[in-house]
């Protein structure tokens, strides 16, 4: 454990530390790569039949992490198909998940992330479940702060559904008409909510949309997670400190 970060989150300096959901508090960022992967493969590999094209996959690395990754759902499947210029209506949220459209393809791929979590269901990092009992026990607010409609879900199922003093993912977001990262609306909410100053305010993040919007949003504090070896993205992009574990945060009992 690095001595400089150790105990860096305290009630003198913060009043509320929002956590991003996935890959920050539990491990379901594999599951939405596994799942966009699948689902854009499936469509781009019948595109290429049809049109007598190359089938070039989706890379789960890259592609994830470029184009979808932290951001709502819609957002993502358009973004991605845009980096390929595949350009398709939007359609509409109730639009099943055979339907050639925007909202179609990404209600097919949270139809494979539900049934990826009926089947294995969810785990959350250790150490980041510590630091987020020690802040609460410290005083300071917490909120998680997911793009993903299915936050209630995971959280319930990781069994720290008790641990926010507020929620506002993608449910929320779009009863509200909040962008989507990497714009700070969600995070500003939540402060809001939480009534906090976002200087006052730290942002935990494994994204890179995630770390620009909470750079944007002039948080206190940006903390990029390095799940995956992008410390020097993370950096770039946003993330005043970066971490692989937030039990590196932790204050020394």
């Amino acid at each position: 454990m690095t001595d400089a970060l150790a105990g860096r989150i305290t009630p003198d300096e913060f009043d509320a530390v929002l956590f991003d959901l996935d890959g920050v508090l539990t491990k379901t960022a594999s599951v939405h790569a596994a799942a966009w992967k699948r689902m854009f493969d499936e469509y781009l590999r019948a595109r290429a039949e049809h049109d007598g094209s190359e089938f070039v996959a989706f890379d789960a690395d890259a592609d994830y992490t470029r184009y979808v990754d932290g951001k709502p759902r819609y957002d993502g499947v358009r973004s991605f198909l845009e980096s390929r210029d595949i350009h398709l209506p939007d359609g509409t949220p109730d639009d099943p998940p055979d339907a050639e459209t925007v909202c179609g393809l990404g209600n097919r791929k949270n139809e494979l992330v539900q049934k990826i979590l009926e089947t294995e269901g969810v785990e959350a990092f250790p150490g980041s479940i510590k630091l987020l009992h020690q802040i609460r026990e410290s005083g300071i607010k917490t909120a998680v702060v997911s793009s993903s409609k299915n936050c209630v879900t995971v959280i319930k199922a990781a069994g720290i559904a008790d641990q926010f003093d507020q929620r506002v993912d993608g449910e929320v977001a779009a009863e509200l008409g909040l962008a989507g990262k990497p714009a700070p609306d969600t995070y500003l909410e939540a402060a809001k909510e939480l009534g906090v100053e976002p200087a006052r305010a730290v942002v935990f993040e494994d994204a890179l949309s995630g770390v620009e919007s909470g750079r944007a949003g002039n948080f206190g504090l940006v903390v990029g997670v390095d799940r995956k070896g992008d410390a020097d993205a993370l950096k770039r992009h946003g993330a005043d400190i970066v971490v692989q574990d937030l039990a590196q945060l932790l204050a020394p009992s």
